[in-house]
Parts: C-alpha cells; sequence; structure tokens
C-alpha cells in the first residue's frame, strides 16, 4: 500500500520523511519512552535513521506495519508517532509515543482515534489491539479515553529490551466505532450466577 495522509480537527498523521530523523532522535531520548517502549536504549541517531529509512517503508510496502508522523494541521514539530502492526486474521496491533512537552492536550487519543477509525475502514480490521507493560499508566489512559475495553493482564505479554513483562492488554471493534464488521461476531453469552 502506498501511503496516505489522515487528518483529524488538530493534526496531519503523514508518512516520515528523512527530515524527521532529527526530530525522532530528539523525541526517543526521552527516558519514558525508552522505558516504555520498545525502540532501543540507548537511542541513537543510527536507531532513528534505520526507523525512517528501512523499517517505515519495508512496513508500508509489505504491508505489515503502517506507522505515522503526527504533526499539527498548520504545521509545527513532530508531536508523536503511532503504529499499526498486523497480527493476522484481521487483527492489529496499536503502539505509540508522544513527545513529552505535548502530553496532557489530547493529542495521543486523537491519533488513536483517528488511527482506529483507519483501521476499520481501511484495513478491514476485525480487532485493534492495545498492549502496554503494566505500570504504564500514560498509555491505559489514553487507550481508555480511546474507547479501548481493557480485557486483563496477560503474563510475560510483552518482550522489551529482552526481558518478558506483564502486559495490560485492551481491543477495540468495529462495533465500537458504530461500524460494521468484515466477519460476524458472536459475543459468548452472558453466565448466569445462578442461585
Amino acid at each position: 500500500m502506498d501511503p496516505i495522509t489522515l487528518t483529524t480537527d488538530r493534526l496531519r498523521l503523514r508518512n516520515f520523511v528523512p527530515g524527521d530523523i532529527d526530530a525522532v532522535y530528539a523525541v526517543c531520548q526521552d527516558p519514558d519512552i525508552q522505558r516504555w517502549t520498545v525502540v532501543p536504549s540507548p537511542y541513537k541517531r543510527e536507531d532513528a535513521e534505520l526507523f525512517v529509512h528501512r523499517l517505515v517503508p519495508d512496513g508500508w510496502r509489505e504491508d505489515t506495519e503502517y506507522s505515522f508522523a503526527a504533526e499539527p494541521v498548520e504545521g509545527g514539530p513532530l508531536l508523536a508517532a503511532a503504529t499499526l502492526s498486523s497480527r493476522g486474521q484481521g487483527a492489529w496491533e496499536i503502539g505509540y509515543w508522544l513527545a513529552k512537552e505535548h502530553r496532557g492536550a489530547g493529542h495521543m487519543t486523537e491519533i488513536v482515534r483517528a488511527l482506529a477509525h483507519w483501521a476499520f475502514t481501511g484495513l478491514g480490521c476485525t480487532r485493534l489491539i492495545w498492549r502496554a507493560e503494566v505500570g504504564n499508566t500514560g498509555s491505559r489512559a489514553v487507550a481508555e479515553r480511546a474507547g479501548f475495553v481493557l480485557e486483563g493482564v496477560q503474563r510475560a505479554g510483552l518482550a522489551n529490551k529482552g526481558t518478558l513483562r506483564d502486559a495490560w492488554v485492551g481491543a477495540l471493534l468495529p462495533s465500537d466505532f458504530g461500524l460494521p464488521s468484515p466477519l460476524p461476531y458472536l459475543p459468548a453469552p452472558e453466565r448466569s450466577t445462578g442461585d
């Protein structure tokens, strides 16, 4: 698939370009991004170059991973990155980071909702998964504001920097956005509590 651009009221979600390398490198110096995401630590300029020049275009070309850079609609600095990764059978997973100085303004929730809508309408996504290491309360707050239903904790659910970590997991379905699913969905019957 060729890269596309999405817009929200405040933001433009576009493909990464070589001019983003310095910004990606600078934002990923944030200890919280290195701690809670799978970006390398320490994060070197070569890591930003690999991401922009190789990982992003390969993902788009292979239709396995779609990474977006987020910036203000009127132009301005790179605020965030968000990626949709295929998990097979119609399921996709979302991951994201946001520059520290732009946290608390609702940008990430706006980005996640825009990408979720595109996943459901453009990719045929049947289930959008969110996972974060237990303790990553910022990521969890974004996911919950975006409408993800928390489904529980996966023991050893995430590998990060050579260590398995427990992960919160949640999901969005097309019906959560009032959209039809590409496949019929038959929820489990509610269990009676008995007498």
